[in-house]
């Protein structure tokens, strides 16, 4: 398509989450003019060269924890994290939530063939207690000045590693006192920026929620008393269930040496879905991520709403944690009139399947069609 031409989707365009109840908004079609969208038929010059595409239509989906420039060993050059960014595009990720990465991203921003990100900055861990050259690996007392560094150096979003594997005690342990860390996340929300969290273990979410935190990443070991915590704060749980899908072989791999840790790690991954799914009945805003970048492949983000509506959340619940409400969430335009064109079609109803989202038979990004 040039970039005059005018784009016609028709079908059924899902502006909005529903299922056809009250509240739901579904148009027949719209038009991309100018790689921005309009519910309005150009006239003139503007309609004489239209392509027209049919199907489903939802926003460009978003993937709310993944690591462009990251892989299991660390930052990677540039042409994997061209890569790594077209498989999220090929799959209809346009919009990425990058949590945590050591590789400067930035150029990125200057390609329109790319997806949009949303950085976090550099993970910030405990010494010796998260991957290694994943994180800035620090001590308590530098937490808030490397929050603040961060804040300045991402996109609203600082991400802190909450606990990991502590090696005395064999198990998952919370890596900072709560004092630091309310401090480190108050100074964060004067510089305007959100903190999230990758946390697996129990103990460690009431302290950080009561800190202020915004968002935690996996959330595993979210409980009854917990949830109910989360839910009055608004605080947001991003499950990552792709990734915890992991946790058997991790904890394999691992069970010589830690075995207490092991049977955790079994344990968080045998009650995942029910977990996810108390935390939805409870409110708990949930997102759609993940984790890719690490040891997973990106362009997953089909797999993880399909893990969700497993979990037993509602497809259009799970649709929204990836389109509508994750970009609402994250402050950025859906398929809202004026808004830039990126949208994906489908052959079918994903209310119906949300199967249908590993295969799009159209992805439109900045208004041209790049699939």
């Amino acid at each position: 398509m040039s970039d005059s031409a005018v784009l016609h989707i028709r079908g059924r365009v899902l502006v909005g989450p529903g299922s056809g109840g009250a509240g739901e908004d579904v148009r027949d079609e719209l038009w991309v003019v100018d790689g921005r969208i309009s519910y309005t038929r150009p006239t003139g010059a503007a309609a004489r060269d239209t392509t027209v595409v049919e199907g489903w239509v939802l926003p460009g989906l978003v993937d709310a924890h993944c690591h462009v420039g990251l892989d299991a060993h660390g930052p990677v050059e540039k042409s994997v994290s061209e890569e790594q960014a077209l498989a999220e595009r090929e799959i209809g990720a346009l919009l990425l939530r990058d949590a945590g990465s050591p590789s400067d991203t930035r150029w990125i921003d200057e390609r329109e063939d790319l997806p949009r990100i949303i950085r976090a900055g550099r993970h910030i861990a405990r010494t010796r207690r998260y991957i290694r050259n994943y994180a800035h690996e620090i001590e308590p007392a530098d937490l808030v000045a490397y929050v603040a560094q961060e804040a300045r150096r991402g996109d609203g979003w600082v991400k802190l590693v909450g606990d990991w594997i502590d090696r005395e005690q064999g198990d998952l342990a919370a890596c900072w006192p709560k004092g630091e860390v309310a401090a480190a996340i108050a100074e964060a929300h004067r510089l305007g920026a959100r903190v999230t969290a990758h946390c697996f273990a129990e103990e460690t979410l009431a302290p950080l929620v009561e800190a202020g935190i915004d968002c935690v990443e996996h959330a595993t070991g979210l409980t009854e008393e917990t949830i109910p915590l989360f839910a009055e704060r608004g605080v947001a749980i991003v499950p990552t269930l792709v990734n915890i899908a992991t946790f058997p072989k991790l904890a394999a791999g691992g069970e010589t040496k830690f075995p207490r840790w092991a049977d955790h790690m079994r344990r968080l991954h045998a009650r995942r879905y029910d977990t996810v799914r108390a935390a939805y009945d409870a409110g708990v805003p949930i997102y759609a991520g993940t984790d890719a970048g690490g040891s997973l492949a990106h362009g997953l983000i089909a797999q993880e709403v399909a893990e969700l509506t497993r979990a037993g959340i509602p497809a259009v619940a799970a649709l929204s944690a990836a389109t509508w409400g994750a970009r609402g969430w994250l402050g950025r335009p859906g398929l809202d009139e004026g808004a830039s064109a990126d949208l994906v079609v489908y052959p079918s109803d994903p209310r119906e399947d949300v199967r249908v989202l590993a295969d799009p038979s159209r992805v439109v990004l900045r208004g041209r069609v790049v699939r």
